[in-house]
């Protein structure tokens, strides 16, 4: 994800952690030949199947369904982050998942969210040490490179660990009834049992519906414009100004509607402090609105709103090494706009989802630990 030098090899170019922490990278979509987006390049991405860094002890896929319905989550995206604060951290990856089903995200802040942390050492169980090739060969054989499916059944639709077999072949494999029923529908009625056919429906376009549009996530530091008076944004006077004329209308003088002048400035206080919340995220995005994710470890979210901010208690420490959380990375709205998401009914939505990890990266070898994630609407759903 990152393009500073790792020290630890110099061959390796895209492996390292910011130069700074407190420089914020922003994360951008591009489209790029699905290949280089397998687990042998540590790529960031969104959509698709998840390309596992370690690969074996996979996730169940228990542990991953939505708390709120116990449905099957999908994979959003994941940010390879390596940290060079040790050896075993040299490869660190976060998997975001969600659930699809609208009413869930509306209910709860994380509960129909998932982040799960995996990392290795140079030296490890899976990849050489040698950094791939980014050139893919005529003769390419996905086959011939490290990737889950060689530890793990793996689920035909979504790519996750695949405990259920359908009953009849007993070779494809799933992780749910739900994606059972999926596949059956979709080809795999027509090819059970059938010897030496071909396999069909097995690619990331059989399954539409299920997967999230695939793209590569590339990073580049965020530069701030010189400062300049915010000509869009509405200043205290003019707030004051309208907050008077208000008070001056008629209408408040009705014998029927009876207004005190506490709870009028009251609302037109609270009014000015979130416009002044939204505005300072509107301006600080401005200058690059197609940005998906801002990534800054140990420093603060970009907050859309004054509600739903967590305080300190609400982000539990990490349930193994007993550290606290840290801030890391936070996708941004405008993701919704690449996913076909943000539709006029019902569907998933948020202002921001951050993502915090245990600040020692605590060591967990090859198995992946569930981290914590925030969700902030831009509204108060309080009212």
């Amino acid at each position: 994800m990152f393009d500073s030098i790792c020290t630890c090899c110099s061959v390796y170019n895209k492996m390292a952690a910011p130069v700074s922490e407190k420089t914020v990278k922003l994360g951008f979509l591009e489209e790029i030949d699905s290949q280089l987006l397998k687990s042998h390049f540590f790529p960031s991405k969104v959509g698709g199947r998840p390309a596992w860094l370690s690969l074996d002890q996979l996730p169940d896929p228990s542990s991953l369904q939505c708390s709120e319905c116990n449905g099957v989550t999908r994979f959003l995206m994941q940010v390879y982050a390596p940290l060079q604060s040790r050896d075993d951290t040299f490869h660190r990856t976060l998997f975001v998942f969600i659930c699809p089903n609208p009413p869930c995200s509306s209910k709860s802040v994380t509960k129909s969210f998932k982040v799960i942390r995996s990392q290795l050492p140079l030296l490890n169980d899976f990849y050489s040490k040698e950094p791939p090739s980014e050139e893919i060969p005529e003769d390419f054989d996905s086959e011939q490179y490290p990737h889950a499916g060689k530890f793990h059944p793996l689920c035909k639709v979504c790519g996750v660990k695949g405990p259920k077999k359908c009953s009849q072949c007993k070779k494809a494999s799933y992780c749910s009834k739900s994606h059972q029923v999926i596949d059956w529908k979709t080809g795999h009625k027509k090819e059970c049992c059938k010897e030496n056919k071909k396999k069909t429906g097995s690619g990331s376009q059989a399954y539409e519906s299920e997967l999230f549009k695939e793209f590569e996530l590339v990073t580049e530091d965020e530069v701030l414009p010189a400062e300049s008076n915010n000509n869009n944004s509405k200043s205290e006077e003019e707030c004051l100004r309208e907050y008077e004329r208000l008070m001056e209308s008629q209408k408040f003088q009705s014998s029927n509607e009876v207004y005190q002048l506490e709870e009028l400035e009251k609302t037109a206080k609270g009014e000015t402090e979130e416009d002044k919340a939204y505005l300072k995220f509107k301006e600080r995005v401005r200058t690059e609105p197609s940005q998906v994710l801002r990534y800054c470890r140990t420093d603060e979210p970009l907050w859309v709103s004054l509600y739903q901010r967590p305080a300190a208690e609400d982000i539990p420490n990490c349930p193994l090494c007993g550290a606290s959380r840290v801030f890391e990375f936070q996708i941004m709205p405008q993701l919704l706009n690449h996913l076909d998401l943000d539709r006029l009914e019902a569907s998933v939505d948020w202002g921001t989802l951050c993502v915090y990890t245990c600040a020692d990266s605590c060591s967990i070898g090859n198995t992946y630990r569930e981290e914590f994630i925030w969700k902030q609407d831009f509204y108060n759903p309080d009212e």
